[in-house]
C-alpha cells in the first residue's frame, strides 16, 4: 500500500508541506483566502532536531496503537487508513499519548486530527507530497511497511 515517507536528508524546513495541509483541509478553494491572516491547524507538522529537519505525518500503520488506544471506537482501520469519526471523538487525548510517532494532535474543533492522506484535493496525491519543492515527502510504495507490528 503507498504510503507517506520522509526523506529527511531533502527536508528544507520551509513548511510548505504545513501549510499546503491546512489548505487542502479549509474547504476553500483559494489558498490566499484560506490562509491570510489565518492560524493554520496543519495535519502534518516541520520538527527540527540536532540540524535535521523532518515532517512528523500519521504512517496508517498496519495495526495501529491509536485505534487499540481508543475508548470511543472513533478511530478505525478501513482500506489500510486510519480514520477519525470527529462525531465519536470524546477529546481524551489517549490515541495522542499512545501514538509512537507523535503525529496526532489535538484540532480546533475539539475533536483529534491527524494526516487523511487528502488525496482528493490533488490527483490522487496528498496535499503535502505535492506542495514540497524538494520531493522531501514522497507517497510511494515500499516493502518495508511503517508500523509493521
Amino acid at each position: 500500500m503507498k504510503r507517506i515517507y520522509v526523506e529527511e536528508k531533502w527536508c528544507l524546513a520551509c513548511r510548505l508541506c504545513e501549510y499546503n495541509c491546512a489548505f487542502a483541509n479549509s474547504g476553500k478553494d483559494d489558498m490566499v483566502k484560506a490562509l491570510k491572516g489565518a492560524k493554520i491547524h496543519p495535519r502534518i507538522r516541520v520538527e527540527q532536531a540536532g540540524g535535521i529537519s523532518f515532517a512528523v505525518s500519521c504512517r496508517h500503520c498496519r495495526d495501529p496503537l491509536c485505534q487499540r488506544a481508543c475508548i470511543s471506537g472513533a478511530l478505525s482501520l478501513k482500506d489500510g487508513q486510519v480514520h477519525i469519526d470527529e462525531n465519536k471523538c470524546v477529546g481524551c487525548y489517549t490515541c495522542i499519548m499512545v501514538c509512537p510517532y507523535g503525529a496526532i494532535m489535538p484540532s480546533e474543533k475539539g475533536a483529534v486530527q491527524k494526516c487523511d492522506l487528502c488525496m482528493q484535493n490533488h490527483n490522487g496525491e496528498p496535499a503535502c507530497v505535492a506542495g514540497c519543492p524538494n520531493r522531501a515527502i514522497v507517497y510511494e510504495e515500499r516493502e518495508d511497511e511503517p508500523c509493521a507490528m
